[in-house]
């Protein structure tokens, strides 16, 4: 029976709290991060990144118990709102560390490119939703929804933005398999991109180019490219096993990190707490993980499914990409740690997603009228 009509106080005591609560112990962990990464301040980042939590939960809370075919409807006019923002900054957009990535409005600055994964993975819901299953794997069923993710993701490029675009790809390639597209489609597209990696490799910019090297072999440039990585991979083992202790890091208390309070957080992380910190951190990632999962497969509707998997997916390729990242076994490609590393756009944009997760269990017992 659809849920739509149920009281507000029921709605909220129906939410899964298990995935809230685990979305809750992480940024707290990333706030003690944030405290350790200032050497033992709250200011400037610990503080920012607990206001930004406080102002994203209530916004999480109002998405998850707006009704689900409000957002249903609201799909491809949330899509369209991205693209304009991605216009924006590649019109107007403001300059850092030599790409083009953000909005400026009253003082703030905003990426809109984190907002867009959302939107593009609830675009892709409805399209699917409103697709006959029997009709999903053919050819010309996956030309609009290839466009989708096609603009968007070149939009996300120019900026340039590799990381982003690369996760809006791979989360809106699994969407496709899990919406009816069958195996052979993969296979001839992964053909296809292995056709082209050398017209990708030649419109690289030289510092995505010099990434890759640096990741072959970093100690090709130990003080240039390749020192980001070096000293992350020093940082993470010299934690041992149980780690240094709590702002007793040397590595990251001494600044020899850096972007430490960024993309390289996760080694604060390690060598304070070693190798069990570590894994506490990806158990915890993992539990999230497969609370989203299962969050969609309760679902009734395959919106609400597809959501929760598409939006689960986009936390788990963030969080597989940067640990892999410092850690020195993916290149270095600027992709945050979702909860944990510093920054506005991330924190917002992550709890907007489970906003739509929470939605999705809240009406999961909600069908979706595809007639119009």
């Amino acid at each position: 029976m659809s849920n739509h009509k149920t009281p507000f106080i029921y709605k909220l005591i129906d939410m899964p709290w298990f995935f809230i609560s685990m979305t809750s112990l992480i940024s707290c962990i990333g706030f003690i991060a944030l405290y350790s990464a200032a050497q033992g301040s709250i200011d400037p980042w610990a503080s920012r990144q607990m206001v930004r939590f406080a102002i994203a939960v209530p916004l999480m809370i109002i998405i998850a118990l707006i009704d689900i075919r409000f957002w249903f409807h609201f799909a491809y006019f949330g899509y369209a709102l991205g693209l304009i923002l991605l216009f924006l900054v590649d019109i107007i957009g403001t300059t850092g560390m030599g790409a083009q990535r953000w909005l400026s409005f009253a003082g703030f600055n905003f990426q809109p490119s984190e907002l867009m994964k959302v939107f593009l993975i609830i675009a892709l819901a409805r399209y699917f939703q409103l697709l006959h299953w029997s009709a999903a794997d053919r050819v010309i069923s996956l030309i609009i929804p290839g466009i989708l993710i096609a603009v968007s993701a070149f939009l996300v490029l120019r900026q340039p933005n590799l990381g982003t675009a690369s996760i809006m790809v791979m989360a809106s390639a699994i969407l496709f398999f899990l919406g009816g597209v069958s195996w052979k489609k993969f296979a001839i597209a992964g053909i296809a991109f292995l056709a082209l990696l050398p017209v990708v490799w030649n419109h690289m910019h030289d510092y995505q180019r010099q990434r890759v090297h640096t990741f072959l072999n970093p100690e090709s440039d130990p003080l240039g490219a390749g020192y980001n990585i070096i000293q992350s991979k020093i940082a993470i083992g010299s934690g041992g096993f149980f780690g240094k202790g709590f702002l007793k890091g040397t590595q990251s208390q001494l600044s020899f990190v850096p972007e430490k309070q960024t993309d390289f957080i996760f080694s604060i992380l390690a060598e304070e707490y070693g190798f069990v910190g570590s894994v506490g951190i990806l158990i915890l990632y993992a539990m999230l993980i497969t609370a989203g999962m299962k969050i969609a497969l309760q679902c009734e509707s395959l919106f609400g499914k597809l959501v929760s998997f598409g939006i689960t997916i986009v936390l788990f390729l963030h969080v597989f990409i940067n640990m892999g990242m410092v850690s020195g076994i993916l290149p270095v490609v600027g992709v945050p740690l979702p909860l944990l590393s510093y920054g506005g756009s991330s924190m917002i944009s992550t709890l907007i997603g489970f906003g739509f997760i929470v939605n999705a269990y809240v009406y999961r017992n909600t069908q979706i009228e595809t007639e119009f």
